[in-house]
């Protein structure tokens, strides 16, 4: 039986990689910053589908909690075969007007945390000739605004070209590029979404059963839904200054997790 790790993996798009995960037959490794919440997720898990699911509290924008997590992907007798990196936070703000300390932080788990767990696990997947990895992205990789927005690019790059890299090992790695999904993650960073348009909301669980598909069908890069998937390329041909127009007005961030 394969083992998967996930990280943010209590609530949202984790949360539904865990379920989704967890109903394929994988066993499980929880890692988030809640240790109650991750008990009772790992004991409903357990119960449900009769798999292994163990905890590991870890606070990925601390050097110990990435440590600790790096430590359980390079254990030999019990290896990891997926890993979600999907650990993320959102800042309420526009540039200067988020505190210096919180930016960082951000570029800590979305950017640090990202590059060494990947490579922590890699290593060993190219080892045994199998594995994956998917590192959770945001459409607003595509958009010029903000600190949140660029760590999504560099997640988007990074994992692209490190695919490009470990081609032919038998090791996956995918970029997740959802947009708005249903999930208390725009709640915890206290922005609104009263003007974002029904429409533009994802399911998490439908989000992860077309990640899956991707990942297994080869994929470097998987935005999920026809709708984004639209709204992606339009982006990409949209003048640099048009689009930081169109993030004025629509929001600071679009984002998943």
């Amino acid at each position: 039986m394969t083992t998967a790790l996930i990280t943010g993996a209590t609530a949202g798009i984790g949360a539904a990689f865990a379920r989704r995960l967890a109903a394929d037959g994988h066993n499980l490794v929880l890692v988030a910053r809640n240790a109650e919440r991750l008990r009772e997720q790992a004991a409903e898990l357990h119960d449900r589908h009769r798999i292994e699911a163990d905890v590991l509290v870890a606070d990925l924008s601390q050097d110990d909690g990435i440590a600790a997590v790096e430590a359980r992907l390079t254990e030999r007798t019990h290896p990891v075969d997926l890993l979600v990196n999907n650990a993320g936070f959102g800042n309420k703000g526009q540039y200067l007007e988020v505190p210096m300390a919180d930016e960082l932080t951000m570029l800590k788990v979305h950017c640090e945390a990202v590059l060494r767990l990947t490579s922590a696990a890699t290593a060993g997947m190219r080892d045994r000739g199998r594995g994956g990895v998917v590192n959770v992205a945001s459409v607003a990789a595509f958009v010029p605004r903000g600190t949140y927005g660029a760590s999504k690019a560099w997640v988007v790059q990074f994992t692209q070209g490190a695919a490009r890299d470990l081609a032919g090992s038998g090791v996956r790695l995918m970029a997740l590029c959802p947009g708005f999904v249903r999930t208390e993650f725009h709640e915890r960073a206290g922005m609104e979404t009263g003007n974002v348009p029904g429409w533009m909301w994802l399911d998490a669980d439908k989000l992860v059963a077309a990640a899956m598909k991707d990942l297994s069908q080869g994929k470097s890069l998987s935005v999920p839904d026809p709708r984004y998937k639209t709204l992606v390329g339009l982006l990409r041909l949209a003048p640099r200054n048009a689009l930081g127009g169109l993030t004025s007005r629509t929001g600071r961030r679009y984002g998943p997790n």
